[in-house]
């Protein structure tokens, strides 16, 4: 569990730093998450030691959320006076989510398709 934490840590770390070096303007977790996901395509599957570290976070995620909302009270006044901007904003992400979630899914839905013919059916 130990080991799990630190390599999720790690590449956490891995990432602020490399988005400060370049001053790229990409939150340094959403970096070491994309470090952490690369490394496990190397690899090529999860380890058991960063699964059960990870399943922990994830079973207690809505505590994570405990912050961000507090943050939107502090700010409850500043959202009041640009509540069309923010709704506009979370709308706009809603669709494009939405959309690239149903393109990703017609384009795996594809290739499973494509798999199944050439392999014979499964």
């Amino acid at each position: 569990m130990i080991q799990g934490m630190l390599i999720l840590l790690f590449c956490q770390l891995l990432g602020e730093w490399l988005m400060v070096a370049l001053g790229a303007p990409i939150p340094g977790p959403v970096a070491g998450m994309l470090i952490l996901w690369l490394g496990l395509l190397v690899y090529g599957k999860v380890p058991d030691t960063l699964r059960l570290p990870a399943e922990g976070l994830i079973r207690h995620l809505s505590l994570l959320f405990i912050p961000a909302g507090v943050g939107l009270m502090v700010f409850a006044e500043l959202l009041a006076a640009h509540w069309l901007v923010v709704l506009s904003s979370l709308l706009g992400s809603t669709l494009i989510t939405l959309v690239l979630t149903v393109w990703m899914m017609q384009r795996m839905e594809t290739y499973k398709a494509r798999r199944r013919g050439e392999h014979g059916d499964r």
